[in-house]
This record gives structure tokens, C-alpha cells and sequence, in this order.
């Protein structure tokens, strides 16, 4: 303070004096705004990153240090994708326990690895920060899927919240995994013992005892892994004094319903403005955004399956001519190791004989394009980070679930709110570009889809309002961590 004292002094002249008053003024604000130390601990999966990153924006904007833990891979990431530094959000890492070379895609492989090694990591992490003279970490807000860490915060004397970036419904499903073995629904290994479409309350999406989110995530074989995870995550609950979740009462008021106690705070959003950066793993390709103002309302099919689906060769042909076959023009996310074994030749022929209608990006504001006014619908692998996107936007969607919870995400947009459709197999399990056509020309001519899409949205708009219940229950999370 005495340098900066110094330098006002020699750059203000006889003003000196009231600048170093200001200064110190605004240091004594900034102090007495700053409520307590936050380290935010997401899943190591770009769908756990961004909501993390738009909730730290958020508490950040009511006063809080943020401190914000990625894997280190995860950090290269994030880093090398930022538009701009982060305001008031530290980023920091510890090792996930995989080499560098192995597979993260692999949930098994990266669940089992991160569960054995990050605990340790965690704690040192805390202690440097200590020593290296940060504030103490008076909170950890941790994701329900590394309830581990809550068992490091309580032995580290760290008060523990609970942050859910899925859906209510898929962790009501996991909550209830003891009474679902006791009524014979699940073996102890977590496998189904009869085939059934499973409804844990009236109004709740339906699921059919196959597509459960531990059985879907990885090979079978590595499914004790998961199912293990959910299982230790479950006694974890209990150490976490809040648990809110990115969703809203409206969406899912069943589900809350059953579990009361648990707060809907969503839909998140870092800033109206998206200036804000969201944690995004691979750089945002933002001449889109100009390809989408040149064309007219409602009529772009927006593309994107998220961070991890990957596609076969056939089945990536095959929706790139469903998309052509529809005659509308589409704008396609695909990442650099979304098809395997795609021909590169056939890629850079089918690019040339689309380019007058679609465009195809390795990444995309997600946000702005689903707010874009040119957008007609959203061909979705249903994470339900896009998927509470879409419905903050009113945008129907094609749900095409890749894996895990994604399945009980498109039984709420088809079933539960009708807010779109889904795609159907053929017989050897590949979407025909025929049905891609199809069911794009179905989700975008529907006008109860679209009706039915607008007022969830503007449910959504209300929840988020001042007064709203998902603003009411922010408060309460503000108030609580402020403590």
C-alpha cells in the first residue's frame, strides 16, 4: 500500500492526497465486501466446469473469493481457451492420477484413478494456500459427484455445500438406490433385475430400468466403478450443511417434491451480457455468431453433442446428410475428436457442397447461439447443461442422449414437458439420415413444441427474477455461505 501511496504522490501532484484517501477507501470496501473464502470443486467434465464457473461468477458478484480447484489437465484447458483473465475467480489444480497419455473420455478409468489420488492432493492444496499466506478456506462448494472431497473439507475444518449440475430426478435416482434394491428393482452390484420403466413419483420422467446413468457412462465391464462412486457419494450427502442444484422449481416440481431440501438455484447464467468466460475447454469459434445474423429468424438447426459423445464413421455420415437432406441451413459443433475413423477427404467434400447453407465449428458461444433469434431448434446430446440452456432460451430440441444421465434428460424434454422429440434407431442402432431429416422437420413445424418451449422459458425467466424461488433460494445460499 505504501508503494502505491508513492507512485499516487508522484503521479498526482496536488492531488495526491484525495486519491490515497479514495484508494485506501475502496480497500476498506472491497475488505469489508469480501464475505468468506469459496473453493469450488467440480467433476473433472466440461458439463460440471461451466455451471461451477457460472455459479463462481455469481458469488464472486455478491463479494466472495473464489478460489476455483480444476484437474491439471482440465486447467491447460480452461487457460488456453480464456478470452481474457478471469475477475475475482483464482484458478488453481491438483492431479487427477491419470498419466498424461491415458483416456479421460473413459469415466471408469478417470473415476477410479481420481477417487484413489485427489483426496491427498486436495488437502496439500488447502495447506499451500495457507502457507503461502491466501485466506482460509472457510467453504467448499463440491460437486454431488465427488463427495469425497467433502470428507477432506470436514477433517480440514472447511464447512461443506453441496452443488448438483444435473438434474434433481437423476440425483433423487441415486438418493433412492438403497429402496430400489429393497423393492428388487436393482441387484447390490447396481444392475437391473427386471426390465421396467421406472417413475419415482408422479410427474417425474419416466426411465426404463436399462438406461440407468452408472450403467450407460463407460464399458460394463468398469461399471462397478461408477456404481461404487454413486454408492460412497450417497453417505458423503449427509456432510454437506446446503445442496442446491442448477434447476428450477417449475421444471422439476415432483422431484423437489421428494426432496424438499434440496434448492433449486438455476437456471445459471454467468452474466445476461455473456462477457464473462465460462470455463470452456476448447476456444470459442465466434465468426458463428455473424454466419447466424445473416440469417433469417427461426430457421438454423443448431448441432452439438457436448464433450464427450464420440460418433463412428457411419453414423457421423449419416447425420451430416440428414442435416443436408433438410434443405435448411445448420450450424454443427464438431469437435477435432468427435468421429473416429472419419475420412478427411470425405469431410472437406461434404464442407464445400454445404457451404452455402451450413457451417461446421470446432467449438461455439453456446449461450449466445442458443439466445440468437435465427436459431430454430437444438439437435442435443441432452446434458443437462444444454439442456437447461435450450429451455432458458425457449429453443425446441431433437434429443440424441449419448450416455449416463443424458437418457433421463430426454424423457423430461419428450415426456415430461413436450418440449421436443427424440430419435429413433433403426434396427442396427444407427439414426438414418432419413429419421434425421424427419424429426428436424417435425421438432421446427410444431407449433404446440414451440408454444409449450416458451412457456418453460418463461417459467425459467420468472424463477431467476427477483423474488423468484430460484433467486429466493440463492439468497438463502448467499446468506448461508456468508456466515
Amino acid at each position: 500500500m505504501f508503494l502505491l501511496q508513492l507512485f499516487l504522490v508522484v503521479a498526482c501532484g496536488c492531488c495526491c492526497y484525495s486519491c490515497v484517501w479514495t484508494v485506501e477507501r475502496r480497500e476498506r470496501e472491497r475488505l469489508a465486501m469480501a464475505k468468506a473464502h469459496v473453493m469450488v470443486l467440480p467433476f473433472p467434465a466440461q458439463g460440471h466446469v461451466t455451471p461451477f464457473m457460472e455459479l463462481s461468477h455469481r458469488l464472486v458478484d455478491h463479494g466472495f473469493e473464489v478460489t476455483f480447484v480444476n484437474s491439471e489437465v482440465d486447467h491447460a484447458l480452461v487457460l488456453a481457451a480464456l478470452p481474457e483473465a478471469l475477475s475475482g475467480i483464482h484458478l488453481v489444480s491438483i492431479p487427477d492420477g491419470l498419466a498424461d497419455d491415458e483416456n479421460r473420455k473413459d469415466l471408469n478409468k478417470l473415476v477410479d484413478a481420481y477417487s484413489h489420488h485427489m483426496p491427498g492432493y486436495l488437502e496439500k492444496l488447502v495447506g499451500d494456500m495457507e502457507a503461502a499466506g491466501r485466506p482460509r478456506v472457510n467453504w467448499l462448494v463440491g460437486d454431488v459427484g465427488m463427495g469425497w472431497s467433502f470428507e477432506v473439507a470436514k477433517k480440514l475444518g472447511i464447512r461443506v455445500a453441496s452443488f448438483s449440475s444435473g438434474s434433481v430426478a437423476s440425483l433423487a435416482i441415486m438418493l433412492k438406490i438403497p429402496k430400489l434394491i429393497e423393492d428388487g428393482v436393482l441387484n447390490d452390484k447396481g444392475w437391473p433385475e427386471r426390465e421396467e420403466t421406472l417413475q419415482l413419483a408422479p410427474g417425474m420422467p419416466p426411465l426404463h430400468t436399462s438406461l440407468l446413468a452408472w450403467n450407460n457412462a463407460g464399458p460394463p465391464e468398469g461399471q462397478h466403478i461408477l456404481f461404487q462412486l454413486v454408492c460412497r457419494n450417497n453417505k458423503f450427502h449427509d456432510l454437506a450443511e446446503i445442496v442446491v442444484c442448477n434447476s428450477f422449481l417449475e421444471a422439476e416440481a415432483s422431484a423437489f417434491k421428494l426432496f424438499p431440501s434440496i434448492l433449486p438455484i438455476g437456471p445459471l447464467f454467468a452474466d445476461s451480457e455473456f462477457r464473462k468466460p465460462v470455463g470452456n475447454f476448447l476456444a470459442e469459434d465466434t465468426r458463428c455468431l455473424k454466419w447466424l445474423d445473416a440469417r433469417p429468424d427461426g430457421s438454423v438447426v443448431y448441432v452439438a453433442f457436448g464433450s464427450m459423445a464420440i460418433f463412428d464413421r457411419r453414423q457421423f455420415q449419416e447425420l451430416a446428410e440428414g442435416l443436408e437432406l433438410t434443405g435448411r441451413p445448420f450450424l454443427w459443433v464438431v469437435r477435432p475428436d468427435f468421429a473416429a475413423g472419419l475420412s478427411k477427404p470425405w469431410l472437406d467434400e461434404y464442407q464445400q457442397r454445404v457451404a452455402g447453407t451450413g457451417m461446421i465449428v470446432s467449438w461455439c458461444p453456446q449461450q449466445q447461439v442458443l439466445a440468437h433469434r435465427a436459431v430454430a431448434c437444438f439437435v442435443s446430446h441432452c446434458g443437462w447443461n444444454s439442456t437447461m440452456e435450450a429451455v432458458r432460451n425457449g429453443v425446441p430440441v431433437l434429443c440424441w442422449p449419448y450416455f449416463s444421465d443424458q437418457f433421463l434428460n430426454r424423457s423430461y424434454v419428450a415426456d415430461v414437458w413436450r418440449t421436443g422429440l427424440a430419435v429413433s434407431p433403426g434396427e442396427d442402432g444407427v439414426m438414418t439420415k432419413e429419421e434425421v431429416k424427419s424429426k428436424v422437420e417435425k421438432v421446427v413445424g410444431d407449433e404446440g413444441i414451440r408454444k409449450r418451449a416458451m412457456c418453460l422459458k418463461d417459467a425459467a425467466s420468472k424463477c431467476i427474477s427477483k423474488g423468484g424461488s430460484s433467486h429466493k433460494n440463492f439468497m438463502v445460499f448467499v446468506d448461508l455461505l456468508s456466515q
